[in-house]
């Protein structure tokens, strides 16, 4: 199929004609600042373009937001599955993450980033190391990204004094970035992993810096029993009283979550990043309670997690784990209809990360996908959710838009050889670095 190469080469006035929104065809126009200048039927007529793509045939959504991953896991994907969850953190994960190097975070970051390109992901949140790295790869990438630093000092006072200024130094690495698809936040792991001194200067600090939260939350019942047992508190409490809850926060899983706290983050305005596939593999014993947290008003939004207990950043899988998990785990098959669904991967997603994106009209950022129709995945198509949520997966994705530049179209995105290529080689060299064992001979580029 021949295509314009330059369509991929800077942000210029697109024409998207005949595309299905809404259950009728509509024309939509990308400004070169990178937002939508219109949508409506027949609305191409009105407005300059440079590029036409052709949506005859293909939905028009929203880009997704994945609201919770590890980027650079990438390179783990597969090397430690189907184990119990302590010794898969305490034999495999972090005996490997020990030996990660810059490098291997940048091209993990860009693998991570071709798979969300190519499965409709434009905006994601990360949390790891060597983000420095990161964000570089990012921004090569053309996608945005909410990135923070992962904060873990095990109760150590030098260990605390370390990661205070590693946290500082990456924030003002991004601040001198000053990119407008990259954003910092501060990255406290977990109660179990931070102090509360830790957690303390935390949310002093990104209450001076203006920052957001990215926290784990609850994901397992020792993870609370063990909280109550050493200091009289539940995970949520004990983040509440740290100042870390607000409506900048993002806090993944929420596996064990009780009714109260549902209400305190509710008030508090933060966000539960619901992470299904990752904690079903992981069996954390319990589904994120999305019914009372419905309830209570609180925000929730959609992660994959990383790739080491996922192995896919797939938001289409995410989103129908998610509503069919729901549905089994309260006993209602009306838990998480597929519109909610849809909302939390997209409108939810970008709200929670501070984004205006996850919305079609004028004046909104032009991060939007295309999904074809004319595949059996999609055919029949009666309800446009029903289908993106039960039946799609990522691979129906052709075009992935983000900040209106243009960074996949008919399934093809530039220098994407090169990323499989040098993430399969750092993943490799990585392993054998560790001495875990050995793992064949080092990928080479196709001839």
């Amino acid at each position: 199929m021949s295509m314009e190469t330059d369509i991929f080469e800077k942000r210029a006035p697109i024409l998207v004609q005949n595309v299905r929104h809404q259950d009728r065809p509509v024309d939509l126009v990308i400004a070169d600042d990178g937002t939508i200048a219109a949508i409506g039927p027949g609305t191409g007529r009105e407005h300059e373009y440079e590029h036409v793509i052709e949506g005859r045939g293909r939905l028009l959504l929203p880009g997704l937001a994945n609201t919770h991953t590890h980027a650079a896991m990438t390179l783990l994907r597969g090397f430690a599955d189907d184990m119990l969850l302590q010794p898969w953190l305490a034999e495999r994960i972090w005996p490997l993450e020990a030996h990660l190097q810059p490098d291997d975070v940048y091209w993990g970051t860009r693998l991570a980033c071709l798979e969300m390109i190519m499965s409709g992901t434009v905006a994601f949140n990360d949390m790891y190391f060597f983000m420095e790295e990161a964000a570089r790869a990012v921004v090569e990438a053309g996608l945005r990204g909410v990135l923070s630093y992962g904060f873990i000092d095990l109760g150590d006072a030098g260990k605390r004094e370390r990661e205070c200024r590693a946290t500082e130094s990456f924030i003002d690495h991004v601040s001198r970035m000053a990119h407008p698809r990259i954003t910092a936040c501060v990255g406290p792991h977990a109660v179990y992993t931070v102090s509360f001194e830790g957690l303390s200067w935390c949310g002093e600090y990104a209450r001076e810096r203006g920052l957001g939260v990215h926290v784990h939350l609850a994901e397992t019942r020792s993870e609370v029993e063990e909280a109550i047992a050493a200091t009289g508190r539940r995970p949520v409490t004990t983040l509440d009283e740290a100042g870390l809850l607000g409506p900048r926060t993002v806090a993944a899983h929420g596996c064990w979550l009780d009714d109260d706290e549902c209400r305190l983050l509710a008030a508090r305005g933060a966000t539960v990043s619901h992470n299904p596939a990752s904690n079903m593999k992981l069996s954390t014993g319990r589904a994120m309670p999305y019914p009372a947290l419905r309830a209570a008003g609180a925000r929730v939004a959609l992660g994959t997690d990383g790739c080491a207990s996922n192995n896919n950043l797939d938001l289409f899988e995410e989103m129908k784990i998610a509503a069919l998990l729901q549905k089994f785990a309260w006993n209602d098959p009306t838990t998480l209809p597929a519109r909610e669904a849809l909302a939390l991967a997209t409108v939810h997603g970008h709200r929670a990360l501070g984004l205006g994106g996850g919305l079609l009209e004028p004046g909104a950022p032009a991060d939007l996908i295309l999904v074809e129709t004319h595949i059996p995945s999609t055919t029949p198509l009666f309800e446009v959710a029903s289908s993106a949520v039960y039946a799609c997966s990522g691979c129906a994705v052709t075009t992935t838009i983000c900040d209106g530049r243009v960074l996949m179209h008919e399934r093809f995105v530039p220098g994407s050889e090169e990323v499989l290529v040098n993430a399969a080689r750092s993943a490799h060299l990585l392993v054998e670095r560790a001495g875990l064992f050995e793992t064949g001979p080092i990928p080479t580029q196709k001839s």
